[in-house]
């Protein structure tokens, strides 16, 4: 069976067997595999809107014989996306947070904790560069935007105020932009991202500025061959994270004890349909060189949904 495949603009793109038509042409109104830790620059087609929502849990800690604190945070992740053109995409992402940390010092434990909406973030990302030809897309996209401070940040319990970290919001405006870029075929995908995000002050505290780079591979594991009647694809992911943070800032002196780069690998598995995407990875940290007794990260477990309408 053979498919031609048409643009909005009524322009025939590439005629290629249907089943791969389907999986392969990413700006019409069809799901497609992407990263699970980060953006990608395939476009959302005109006039649509995609919808994703994750469930992260992340886990932190340190070395007890230096002092034993436990950081958690669970947050919900809500992503709005929506099609201006089919090169230009607005999107707004609204966490939900629920923070605890656990002190034990000389036997004795005190634990801290809020929950709430965590800061809006809004960007746009435009597509700069596209190579459309059967059987593979490669784009390149820029994007920028702000962090708005939404989430309370001024929480306390009977202990006083909740520290920085703790608080579901910055109070502060924190700009960020960069670059991301797609190549995909009809086997496997690959994305590439470099970012970097500005926190300014609020309450006399500014958390350091955060540079990072991430890449995405993709992989188709079944069906092994593309056919007619396929209800979905099974793709394999595996990514890596590179993050750095500077130190943290309080009453205008560097804080010594934050800060600092990791490199996490991400393991993980991908179920697309036309319309929906069903993913999960786990971050692993495997390099984390950081600042004074700054928390490292024990592993952040990552489960969530997209789709298009």
């Amino acid at each position: 069976m053979v498919l031609q495949i048409i643009d909005r603009g009524k322009r025939i793109i590439w005629t290629i067997g249907a089943s791969a038509a389907f999986f392969l042409f990413i700006g019409i109104g069809a799901a497609w595999s992407a990263p699970i830790t980060f953006n990608t620059a395939l476009p959302v087609a005109e006039g649509e809107f995609i919808v994703r929502e994750q469930f992260v849990l992340g886990q932190s800690g340190n070395d007890p014989s230096v002092t034993n604190r436990d950081h958690e945070v669970f947050t919900t992740v809500s992503v709005l996306g929506y099609g201006v053109t089919s090169d230009l995409t607005l999107f707004g992402v609204l966490p939900y947070v629920d923070k605890s940390l656990e002190l034990t010092a000389n036997g004795v434990k005190q634990t801290r904790s809020t929950s709430g909406i965590g800061d809006l973030s809004l960007f746009g990302r435009y597509t700069v560069f596209k190579d459309d030809i059967p059987g593979r897309t490669f784009r390149i996209a820029p994007f920028a935007g702000v962090e708005l401070p939404s989430g309370e940040d001024d929480e306390s319990d009977g202990f006083g105020r909740l520290p920085a970290g703790v608080q579901a919001g910055s109070g502060s405006v924190d700009p960020f932009g960069g670059l991301v870029a797609t190549y995909q075929t009809l086997d496997f995908e690959m994305d590439a991202q470099a970012s970097y995000k500005i926190n300014t002050a609020a309450n006399h505290f500014e958390f350091g500025d955060v540079g990072r780079l991430d890449a995405s591979l993709q992989y188709r594991l079944w069906p092994r061959s593309l056919q007619s009647g396929v209800p979905g694809f099974l793709y394999g992911v595996f990514e890596g994270n590179l993050i750095h943070r500077d130190k943290n800032r309080s009453q205008g002196a560097k804080d010594p004890n934050s800060g600092g780069t990791t490199l996490f690998l991400v393991p993980g598995l991908q179920y697309v349909t036309k319309r929906w995407i069903v993913e999960g990875g786990v971050q692993i940290p495997v390099v984390q060189d950081l600042n004074g007794t700054a928390l490292e990260k024990d592993y952040l477990a990552r489960f969530g949904f997209r789709f298009n309408f």
